[in-house]
């Protein structure tokens, strides 16, 4: 008897299926909820985000490696790139789990838009410029593509029409990531249960830095899918909200200390 016909995409899921088979986390090891994944990446943009505007990139050398030197500023940089793959993570488990996908996309949009004065201010040191704009961006573009794609299921013109159109919005709007903080949303999410996959593509450069946004797969890969202890409309907003405020704070402690 003939065997059935595997089309190409299932012989890939299945490829992908035994690669992460062989790098299985223990359950008990699996110690990072939601909530923690949370913590984790707004600790790593605070640390990345004073690393880059008080400390000078060649002061405070730890240790030299190979006669590069390792400073103070290198490492907490380095920390920083942590941030972005664990909100572009947490932003597919998002779209896959809210109860209202309309709420959770005007929640993007509202802190875009609260986000950008102290974007502007503490970057660019002007109340509004058009030279960049910040990460809420960039997650909303992927949030919106996600959606539509979904909604036009089983419809490809409109479906790639859609992720094209919105590329073109994520190079003109040069939000922080720009169009490759866009992609790399989309491949997390079509790589959605294959974590260590989403590794090799953060370590691939696709996104800026080289290398390094890998490091965010350290907690990532030992999410145990629960939702932890963020619970409530308060836990739930203060986490929007530190994104705008750390930088309205940053701003005003660099205008204090001249």
């Amino acid at each position: 008897m003939n065997q059935p016909h595997t089309g190409i995409a299932e012989q890939i899921n299945g490829t992908l299926q035994k690669t992460q088979a062989l790098f299985v986390i223990p359950k008990k090891l699996q110690i990072f909820s939601g909530s923690a994944l949370k913590v984790t990446a707004v600790i790593s943009l605070l640390v990345d985000h004073i690393g880059f505007i008080f400390i000078k990139p060649d002061a405070f050398v730890l240790l030299s490696v190979f006669g590069k030197q390792i400073t103070l500023y290198w490492v907490m940089r380095f920390i920083g790139r942590m941030a972005f793959p664990i909100f572009a993570f947490l932003l597919v488990e998002g779209a896959w789990y809210t109860r209202n996908r309309l709420r959770y996309g005007l929640n993007l949009c509202i802190f875009a838009l609260l986000s950008e004065v102290p974007w502007d201010l503490l970057f660019y040191g002007k109340w509004f410029t058009f030279q960049k704009q910040n990460v809420f961006f960039t997650l909303l573009l992927g949030y919106i593509a996600i959606c539509l794609y979904e909604k036009f299921k089983g419809r490809f013109v409109l479906q790639a029409g859609v992720l094209a159109g919105l590329f073109a919005v994520a190079v003109v709007l040069r939000a922080d990531y720009s169009y490759s903080g866009y992609v790399f949303i989309l491949l997390v999410y079509a790589l959605q249960n294959h974590r260590l996959v989403q590794a090799l593509v953060a370590a691939s450069g696709l996104l800026p830095f080289g290398i390094k946004p890998v490091i965010a797969y350290v907690p990532l890969m030992l999410y145990n899918g629960k939702r932890g202890f963020i619970h409530g409309k308060v836990l739930k907003y203060a986490f929007y909200a530190f994104y705008p405020l750390h930088m309205l704070a940053l701003f005003l402690i660099r205008m204090y200390l001249g």
